[in-house]
């Protein structure tokens, strides 16, 4: 063994050989060598590190034991399912009083005037005047007993949820009209229902409810308006027997008879949501407290982990509060006491109260989504940009894959900035639903906002969601898992060869978000819920093998053509649709004929730069839609997504009618929330589907 005398003198040695190394190297050098020890130590400190998963993403769902194949979510604890996941929140009134508390009295429901910063009212505020309201509605005779019904006919503004929450602090129901209902529609409704008080927020539409009852036999008894009513509109309202005022007046009255709130219970009804449909009459969906409670509870556990809310975050209110989506994300953000923010009223400004706002939560519809995707491709008007684009998606979805969401890489600063500036700089959470959405354009857009972004599934009857995307799952072309307030079963439907055994078929709901029924209509109801009280959708399903859901089809809207094979419209436009120089489709058959046929908008922001690109034509909009070769051109590039897509041949349309108008809620040939009217289209289109016919049968 060597002797520690000669260890030492080693190491004396050694040291003094490194002195002298190091004196002999230059400057420069060493300032280069700790340069570089900086920027690596910096790296390392600051490098974007992945989130953990909150689960196992290749298994996000797990099946029930008992052979009907029914799935439920792995975040779902032991055997029951999610009704709250705040003891102190359990009903809508609750989730609203925790707030308050929460944000210790901070802004509560923000607006704003034309080229203005936002106003707020606290959580106090809000909780008196919305006591008031409900004070005065209980002056009126309404009760949780006897006429609980409070129609509410308005476009989002605060007064909006204050008339709501006067509603659940007494345990009176809400009952939404749509602006775009019609007259008709409304005026069932208001019979259905027997409403006696409707608020209203501009006199053109308590005008829509006096043409509503001018027959005379109606329950109607009050209206409440936000602004000011004229003389005429009161005097017109005494001669149908209609007390008119104003909800000034209407909050003094409920000042001077104040009554102490009448909470309500977790099975009371909180709303009555009446959908559009797209064939007869409006169906009023009875849901209860505990169905948006869990609902919105189910919510905030998926995205707890990842994207916890708290009251500095801040919602735009855009989507209208007439159908739940909107309103399970206003529910979200009360139980955390955040801020909701209006929009001024008008779509085409939403641009300027997002940069005012600077929301962190921002829901959106397909709609919405694909607009700001063709708009940021369309100022990509080079080779060059559209690859550096492009190049820069690329590698911010390679970092999403790896787990990493963030807003400060290289290609945010150079690329992306102005995407999420336009949406006021702090966007961290978005959600689409209410239609199916591209993968692409989801991918895209998660990539360029650089935020918490989920893809949800759902409608009214099981109160807005039913699945939800998962925090770390970077794919996309699927809506995510079951929530965990509810299971899900595909049910076979063998006329169009879906069955459960296979993973594929109806989609059914079941869990404490699934609504009571439609009011007084037990036939419809019985339709639609099943003895075993599974949900029936109408919506076809498949599993993916990661445990999520993907729609591929629609069971009600399919149809026989006259050899006997069936169509489902709805997943032939959405192939079509993917078509650069198309923005809407609808697809035609019947039993009479042997083919198809659609009607085809083109897309103005597009289609001037894909004929140009693809058949070397110029010219407007109009004139290009009239050309024979552009409309060749469309047939051709959507016969081409339909193949690769795989539509057999007689799911494949074999001609078109080229439209300039789009289809809209104003035209009536989409439904409030953006859905074909099916029958609508089929009849104003009725001239040119017949000459179509008569065009392939020469």
């Amino acid at each position: 063994m060597l002797s520690q005398e000669f260890l030492e003198k080693m190491k004396l040695l050694d040291v003094e050989g490194v002195s002298q190394y190091i004196s002999n190297v230059s400057t420069p050098l060493l300032v280069s060598m700790g340069a570089v020890a900086a920027a690596t130590t910096y790296y390392l400190a600051t490098r974007p590190r992945a989130l953990p998963a909150v689960c196992d993403l290749h298994m996000q769902s797990v099946e029930v034991p008992g052979g009907e194949f029914v799935r439920r979510s792995v975040l779902q604890e032991g055997d029951g399912y999610l009704t709250h996941i705040y003891e102190d929140a359990r009903t809508l009134y609750e989730c609203f009083v925790r707030g308050a508390r929460v944000s210790d009295n901070g802004p509560c429901l923000g607006f704003r005037k034309p080229k203005q910063a936002y106003e707020w009212m606290s959580y106090n505020e809000v909780m008196k005047r919305a006591e008031n309201l409900g004070s005065a509605f209980l002056h009126k005779g309404h009760s949780k007993t006897t006429d609980p019904y409070i129609g509410i006919f308005s476009q989002n503004r605060p007064e909006w949820t204050i008339s709501e929450l006067a509603c659940y602090t007494y345990s009176l129901v809400s009952i939404p009209l749509y602006d775009t209902l019609g007259t008709e529609a409304i005026s069932y409704i208001i019979d259905r229902a027997s409403i006696s008080t409707i608020v209203c927020d501009v006199t053109e539409k308590a005008s829509q409810v006096l043409d509503c009852i001018k027959d005379g036999k109606h329950s109607v008894k009050t209206i409440v308006l936000m602004e000011t009513p004229s003389a005429s509109l009161v005097e017109r309202g005494q001669q149908a027997g209609v007390h008119i005022l104003s909800l000034q007046d209407m909050e003094a009255i409920g000042q001077a008879n104040y009554e102490q709130p009448v909470p309500p219970q977790p099975d009371d009804l909180a709303v009555i949501c009446f959908t559009s449909g797209t064939t007869g009459d409006p169906k009023g969906a009875m849901l209860t407290h505990e169905n948006i409670v869990s609902n919105c509870s189910s919510f905030i556990k998926l995205t707890e982990c990842w994207c916890p809310l708290d009251p500095s975050d801040v919602h735009i209110s855009y989507l209208p509060l007439a159908h739940m989506f909107e309103r399970v994300v206003q529910g979200v953000m009360l139980v955390h006491g955040a801020r909701i923010g209006f929009f001024q009223g008008n779509i085409r400004q939403l641009s300027d109260d997002l940069i005012t706002l600077r929301p962190t939560v921002f829901p959106v519809v397909p709609r919405l989504v694909n607009r700001m995707y063709d708009k940021i491709f369309g100022q990509a008007n080079s080779s060059v940009k559209r690859w550096l684009l492009e190049l820069a998606y690329r590698r911010k979805n390679a970092e999403i894959t790896r787990g990493i969401v963030r807003t400060d890489s290289i290609w945010d600063r150079l690329i992306f900035n102005k995407v999420q500036a336009s949406l006021g700089g702090r966007v961290r959470l978005m959600v689409v639903g209410a239609a199916p959405v591209s993968p692409t354009v989801f991918s895209f857009l998660r990539a360029a906002v650089g935020c918490q972004f989920y893809e949800g599934y759902g409608q009214t009857e099981c109160t807005a969601g039913c699945t939800m995307t998962l925090p770390g799952d970077s794919s996309a072309g699927h809506v995510g898992a079951p929530l965990p307030c509810n299971s899900i079963k595909l049910v076979d439907v063998p006329e169009m060869n879906y069955l459960a055994v296979n993973g594929e078929g109806e989609v059914c709901v079941k869990g404490p978000n699934v609504f009571r029924g439609y009011l007084n209509d037990p036939d419809k109801t019985k339709e639609t819920i099943d003895a075993d009280g599974w949900l029936h959708t109408g919506d076809i399903g498949k599993w993916v093998p990661n445990g999520t859901l993907k729609i591929v089809d629609r069971k009600k809207h399919i149809f026989k053509l006259a050899q006997g094979e069936y169509i489902a419209p709805e997943k032939i436009e959405n192939l079509y649709i993917r078509s650069e120089a198309v923005v809407q489709v609808f697809v035609h058959g019947d039993s009479l004929q042997a083919c198809l046929v659609a009607v085809v908008v083109p897309d103005p922001d597009f289609l001037c730069g894909w004929t140009k690109k693809t058949l070397g034509l110029q010219g407007s909009y109009e004139e290009l839609c009239g050309k024979a070769e552009v409309k060749a051109a469309i047939l051709e590039d959507m016969l081409r997504l339909g193949k690769d897509g795989g539509l057999k041949s007689f799911e494949q349309v074999k001609a078109i009618h080229v439209h300039t108008e789009m289809f809209s809620i104003e035209n009536g040939l989409l439904t409030p929330t953006l859905k074909a009217k099916r029958n609508e289209m089929r009849q104003y289109f009725r001239s040119q589907i017949d000459e179509l016919y008569a065009g392939i049968s020469m």
